[in-house]
Parts: C-alpha cells; sequence; structure tokens
C-alpha cells in the first residue's frame, strides 16, 4: 500500500461523546479538515462495536485520516455498550441500535464543521446496518458503501445457509463473547471505567443460546432484513464483498431488488476492504469510494454512474490452497444484473457419475438411483464459511472430501468455459430419515487431477419449501429440490474438468443432522445449470483501471510479541477420533500513541467420534488482556456446543481479572431443543 501524507486539506483528530435522548452516550473519534468549521464537509459515518480505540484503531487510521483530508468528516462512533460508549450490547441489530444511528445522523448534520450530509461505510456488522439505517429513511443520509454484508440475515449470514447451522455460528458467538467482554479504557471514561466493565460482563448474556432459539426464519431474522422491503431504501448504494468471502451472495441481491442508483463490485478478497484485500490483489479502494462520496455527498460529476453496474474479478484456475497471496484473473463487467449476457448451460447427472451437456444424447436408464450416506469426515477441508484468510482458513484439495460423496464429472474440456452467477443444482431424491441435509460442491479438475472447490451450496431438506415452515421429511418419498450455489465468476480452463460432488454432511462448516441420512439419487432426473459468460474483449479493455491501493499514514505501533496461526486436522486412530483445531494467536503489540498494550488468542476446536453423531462438538476458547502502566485486566472466554439427536447443549464459563484477582465469573448450561435441524 502506498502511504499518503500529504493531503489537499490538512486533518485535525478529536475523541468526543455524541449525547443520547435517554442520557446516554456514544463514544467517537472524528478526523475532519482543521478548516471545516469555515468550509464545512460531509460526513462519513462507520458505525460498529469492535472498539475505535484499540481494535479498528489500525485499520481506522488508514481510512478516516485520508477521506478527512479530502474534504470531508470521517467519524468511527462504537455502538451502545462497546468500547467507550455507555451501556450494554446484548444482540446484534437491536432497535436501540438503529435508533442510536438515527441520533449520530442527527448530530452530525448539525455539526458546524458538517454540510449536513453523510455518508455510512461499513464492512460487515457496518453493512449490515448501514442499510438497515438507510431503510428508515433520515433526511441526513445521502450514500451509502456496504462491505461484506447481508440483506437477509437468515437465509445469508453467518448463523445459517440454506436452513443448516452454519460452525461458524458457534466461533461467531465466541467472537462477540470475548468483545463483549472487553472494558472501556480508563483514559477516556476515568473512575467509571470499573462499574461500567462489571454492567457489561454480568449483562450481555449467551448471544450463542439467543440465535440458537430462532432456527428457522422467524420475526427475529426478519429484523434488519432489509430484503423484506427493498423500497424502504431511498438512497444511493455501492455493494461490494470477495469471492474468498462469506457475503459475496447479497450485492447480486441487492442490485436486482433496489430501485435506486447502485453499483455492485466483487473481487477475490475474503473479508476485507478491498484497499487491504486478501487474497490479491487488493485495490485502490479508497481513491474508489471518494469517487462515490463526490458524487452523491458533494454532487460532483465523477462518471462512476456511467461506468458498468457490477464489476467482478474473473478468477483463473489455481491449484487448491488454504491461503493464496493472489487470484489470477481479470476484471469483466455487466451493466445491469440480472445481466442479458449470462445464460443457464445444463448438464445431466448420468447413472455412471458423468455430468454430460444436456443437448448430448445418452440412452441412461430413467429410473437408475445412486446412494450416498457420508462420513462426518466430509467437510474437514472445506475452510470457514467467512473467511479472513488468515489462519489458511480456504478449501484445500477436494479429492480428501469426494472419497464421501456422490461425484459427476464432466469430460476434458475441449475450450475454455466462463462462468459469473450463481451455479444452480436441481435434484430428484428421497431420504431416509426426516431431517435431512444437503451439501453440494463444484470443483475445478486440474490435468494433475487437483480439485480446486469454486462454488458450494447447502440444503436442510426440511426447509426444502420454506425457511419460514419447514417440514420433515417423509423417509423414501421422491422429492425435487433446487439448490443455488453460492455466486462465482470463474474460469475453467481447456483440458480441466468441472466436478459436482453431493455429500450428506459437510462438517464442520454446518453442523450434521441429527442421525445419519441415506440419500438416494435420480441422476436422470437431475442436473447441474452452470451461469455461462462469453468473454468480451474489447468492452473488458476499455475498463477504467483501480488505482494501486493507498491510505493515510498507518498506526504506530511496537510489536512485543508476534502472531501466530495454524489449521491442523488431528486423526486419532487409537481413539477413533478426529479434530479440526484452529489457532490465531494475535500476538502482543503495543498502541504507542495511547500506551496501550494489547493480547489476544482465540482457539477452536470441532471434533467427533467415528461414526457417532452425537459426538460431535464445538469448543472455543478467547484470551484477552490490556495493559498500561499499572493497569491490567484479562478476560477468559470458554464455549462448548453439543448435541444429541433432540437437542443443542451450550456449556461456557466467562472470567475475568483485574491484576492477578478474579474479579468477576460465570458459568452457563443451556439445552434448546432442535428444530428440524
Amino acid at each position: 500500500m502506498r502511504i499518503v501524507n500529504d493531503f489537499p486539506r490538512r486533518v485535525m483528530e478529536e475523541e468526543t461523546w455524541i449525547p443520547l435522548p435517554d442520557g446516554g452516550r456514544l463514544a467517537a473519534r472524528i478526523w475532519r479538515p482543521v478548516d471545516a468549521e469555515i468550509h464545512p464537509v460531509p460526513a462519513i459515518l462507520e458505525y460498529l462495536p469492535y472498539r475505535k480505540r484499540d481494535l479498528t484503531a489500525e485499520r481506522d487510521v488508514q481510512s478516516h485520516p485520508y477521506w478527512a483530508g479530502h474534504g470531508y468528516a470521517g467519524v468511527r462512533v462504537d455502538i451502545r455498550g462497546t468500547g467507550e460508549s455507555d451501556g450494554v450490547l446484548t444482540d446484534e441489530y437491536l432497535p436501540s441500535e438503529l435508533d442510536d444511528g438515527l441520533v449520530i445522523l442527527e448530530w452530525l448534520a448539525a455539526q458546524p464543521w458538517c454540510t449536513g450530509d453523510v455518508g455510512m461505510i461499513g464492512i460487515s456488522w457496518g453493512g449490515f446496518n448501514g442499510l438497515q439505517i438507510a431503510a428508515l429513511r433520515p433526511p441526513q443520509l445521502k450514500a451509502v458503501i456496504t462491505i461484506c454484508f447481508t440483506d437477509d440475515r437468515y437465509a445469508d449470514d453467518i448463523h445459517h445457509m440454506g436452513g443448516c447451522l452454519l460452525g461458524d455460528n458457534l466461533s461467531w458467538a465466541s467472537t462477540m463473547f470475548d468483545g463483549n467482554a472487553c472494558p472501556p479504557d480508563p483514559e477516556l471514561v476515568g473512575e467509571r471505567w470499573r462499574d461500567m466493565w462489571l454492567e457489561r460482563l454480568d449483562g450481555s448474556g449467551m448471544w450463542l443460546a439467543q440465535w440458537l432459539e430462532h432456527q428457522r426464519r422467524d420475526e427475529y431474522w426478519k429484523h434488519g432484513s432489509v430484503c423484506e422491503d427493498y423500497t424502504a431504501i431511498q438512497c444511493p448504494v455501492y455493494a461490494v464483498s470477495g469471492w474468498a468471502d462469506g457475503y459475496c451472495n447479497a450485492v447480486f441481491r441487492l442490485l436486482a431488488g433496489l430501485d435506486v442508483p447502485r453499483k455492485g463490485l466483487v473481487g477475490p478478497w475474503a473479508h476485507k476492504y478491498p484497499h487491504l484485500g486478501m487474497p490479491g490483489p487488493a485495490i485502490g479502494f479508497l481513491q474508489e469510494s471518494l469517487r462515490w462520496w463526490d458524487q452523491w455527498l458533494k454532487g460532483e460529476n465523477t462518471g462512476i454512474m456511467n461506468e458498468p453496474m457490477l464489476r467482478v474479478w474473473m478468477q483463473e484456475s489455481m491449484p487448491p490452497s488454504a491461503r493464496y497471496d493472489e487470484r489470477p484473473g481479470r476484471w469483466v463487467a455487466e451493466p445491469d444484473w440480472p445481466s442479458p449476457n449470462i445464460t443457464p448451460e445444463a448438464y445431466r447427472l448420468t447413472p455412471g457419475h458423468d455430468l454430460m451437456a444436456e443437448d448430448e444424447s445418452r440412452d441412461d436408464p430413467p429410473q437408475a438411483t445412486l446412494d450416498v450416506r457420508s462420513p462426518l469426515s466430509v467437510g474437514l477441508y472445506a475452510g470457514k464459511w467467512c473467511s479472513y484468510n488468515a489462519p489458511p482458513d480456504l478449501p484445500h484439495d477436494q479429492r480428501e472430501e469426494d472419497g464421501g460423496c456422490l461425484v459427476f464429472q464432466t469430460p476434458r474440456l475441449e475450450a475454455a468455459l466462463e462462468i459469473c452467477g450463481s451455479p444452480l443444482v436441481e435434484l430428484e431424491l428421497s431420504a431416509d430419515q426426516p431431517v435431512a441435509m444437503v451439501a453440494l460442491r463444484l470443483s475445478d479438475i486440474g490435468e494433475d487431477d487437483k480439485a480446486t472447490r469454486v462454488s458450494y451450496g447447502l440444503l436442510n431438506l426440511t426447509h426444502r419449501d420454506s425457511n419460514e415452515h419447514p417440514e420433515p421429511l417423509e423417509p423414501g418419498q421422491r422429492y425435487r429440490v433446487s439448490i443455488p450455489l453460492k455466486h462465482i465468476a470463474q474460469q475453467f480452463p481447456a483440458g480441466h474438468a468441472i466436478r459436482l460432488s453431493l455429500s450428506t454432511s459437510y462438517w464442520p462448516l454446518a453442523w450434521p443432522s441429527p442421525q445419519p441420512v441415506r440419500i438416494t439419487l435420480w441422476p436422470g432426473a437431475s442436473r447441474l445449470l452452470l451461469p455461462r459468460r462469453e468473454p468480451r474483449p474489447a468492452e473488458e479493455a476499455a475498463l477504467p483501471a483501480f488505482a494501486e491501493p493507498e491510505g493515510a499514514p498507518a498506526l504506530p505501533k511496537t510489536l512485543i510479541q508476534p502472531s501466530q496461526e495454524s489449521w491442523r486436522v488431528i486423526r486419532d486412530l487409537a481413539q477413533d477420533r478426529t479434530t479440526l483445531e484452529v489457532v490465531h494467536d494475535e500476538g502482543r503489540y503495543r498502541i504507542d500513541d495511547i500506551d496501550l498494550e494489547i493480547a489476544a488468542r482465540v482457539t477452536e476446536r470441532y471434533a467427533y467420534a467415528f461414526g457417532s453423531y452425537d459426538s460431535v462438538s464445538g469448543w472455543t476458547e478467547w484470551q484477552r488482556s490490556f495493559r498500561r502502566g499499572d493497569w491490567e485486566v484479562s478476560t477468559l472466554t470458554r464455549t462448548l456446543l453439543t448435541s444429541d439427536a433432540d437437542n443443542f447443549r451450550i456449556r461456557a464459563t466467562l472470567d475475568a481479572w483485574e491484576g492477578e484477582t478474579r474479579i468477576f465469573a460465570k458459568t452457563w448450561d443451556e439445552t434448546i431443543p432442535r428444530d428440524l435441524v
């Protein structure tokens, strides 16, 4: 990244408070031009629970001062109950969070240094609440950039996929369990810090239990899902994600569903801002964002709306790896979405395990069937639903998975094939249990036979007709289901093959069914539809290039202990037990300008005993500490999630220390019935 030290306008920084109607206050960090009270500027708000003073400080100082130097106020606000803001945070996207957001917008617009126009930007949580607040139509909010987000909190968030419970639901709950246990900084809130901390430790609650109480798409998940009424959003929206991220599908739904000026951008990245994007190439996203803000907050014609609605990275073939530094490819664009340039290309599944072009003649027994009952090992090399590309969390060679699957494969391609969009699989099947899942993977098979996962999809078959009103299967009854796979833009080279793999489990990416399941498939009545896109070299060559990544100067910090990470599959044959262990040790570092030392380490273990569905478990542990001089606090959070055929069980502990004295301890032991999951 190129560091920019000189900007068109000189920048000042301040920590301040935003008063709330109930007497509380939110902590804000603002960067703005020093002459903004004479020459007011629009504001760009990022509204998060991730602690502006420390945990997001490194990222914040490279973006918000950059916007400020180009004539904006970059504003980072901690959500109620996080960082130095008052209160206790008890869940995601609460009505109070959105109400507070409206107060923030009113406050910003009323400041003497602000023109009254505000934009919202955010990745993940901030991408969610930017859209949610936009749907409330506050007059101050003129445009949004939403990154790695969803419009549907049930169907396409970190909790569920295709009605299946995601393993990342536990991982994410544990992340917030740790975050909610962090204290405010005494340097800002003074002697109140201990009372505020104890209130959070005791009051934030066990979010995992709340989420498991809602295993179908009920009113809980509809709240905050802007897909319930796209027309509520009346301001321009720029939607951004990456192919390695869990949230790329929402970009395409938003482009199709909104009726406002909108753009979409999908790169090769994991869950990262595009100027920090990994896998690369990263782009000059801060420059791109300025084009958007200048267009909608300053009324300047930057030409951004003259360009295609959607721009995506067409990935070239790569050998499988759990981590990529770069994904080779090229930028391609579509003028609208859905695009008239994308056409479905159909392939039939055959009893001989082939994928045959639908127009090819072949005599197959129409009632021939194939069976599969997958071991729990299918999924150990799947990576995370929401990849950060660190630790190495992308899917590895899919040959490790395919032994427990039904596999269908094309002949070697005579010419390259490119797809852009969501592959769709239509299946005729039956199951021998009332609750069952299907996992589908689309892979690129290299000339050396290595299998790189391109896309995948899950379906809890009890959700075949509705996520809101699931129904158990009748064992042995034949059903027809359609399963969309994750959106992707991918080139399959000549000489490669395309493989579709079907399994009845995908652990630990998704929690297994209550019992082992045998699926019977009618391949002759099943097919794969690929969204084929023909290259348009002249149009692609005319696309303006993205600039190189740049940002404001980095956060001054001192490394005390380096980070470490690992992702290990441990197969104990003596005990017939398999464990996936993920370790991300963030090390220890000091933020120099506030003299604050921070350390954190997270360990996750997902395990099962061979053949025993009741043995499946997920265990997480977070250790975190903050230190400045004689002040030191630390926390330890642990969560264990297990299940049997009827229930989920959560056992968790939270411990907190001031110095060497444990000042808080709490335990949870909760049982929650399974609801057709």
